[in-house]
């Protein structure tokens, strides 16, 4: 099982940027072995995927954030980021990080939920 805490939320102005950082741990994991995601969730819509990052660093976007958004890790630091610029209203959200265990991100096995931080854009 891995453990996931996300950071980095906040309130921020039309067209700023935030960085979002999930902290990985666990007993026993290999990130080469995972597919690191990030999804986000709105008031009253469901929660969609809006980027994953296969465990050999091949990136995925969602067509909302392509462009503007930029998912990465840090291996020494066992942390995922997502990097968030240009930012709209539609952005606001509570995002998620996810874990699972397929390094090319093809399945959906055995995944781990952090518990989410909120973004905020305001006019």
């Amino acid at each position: 099982q891995v453990h996931l805490v996300e950071s980095g939320g906040g309130s921020v102005q039309v067209g700023g940027s935030l960085r979002l950082s999930c902290a990985i741990s666990g007993a026993t994991f290999d990130l080469n072995a995972l597919c690191l995601r990030w999804f986000r969730q709105a008031p009253g819509r469901d929660r969609d995927g809006i980027a994953a990052l296969s465990g050999t660093d091949t990136p995925y976007y969602g067509l909302s954030v392509k462009g503007r958004f930029t998912i990465s890790k840090d291996r020494a630091k066992n942390r995922l980021y997502l990097q968030m610029n240009s930012l709209t209203s539609e952005d606001t959200a509570m995002y998620y990080c996810a874990a699972d265990q397929s390094p090319t991100c093809e399945a959906t096995e055995q995944r781990s939920w952090g518990r989410g931080t909120q973004v905020t854009v305001s006019p």
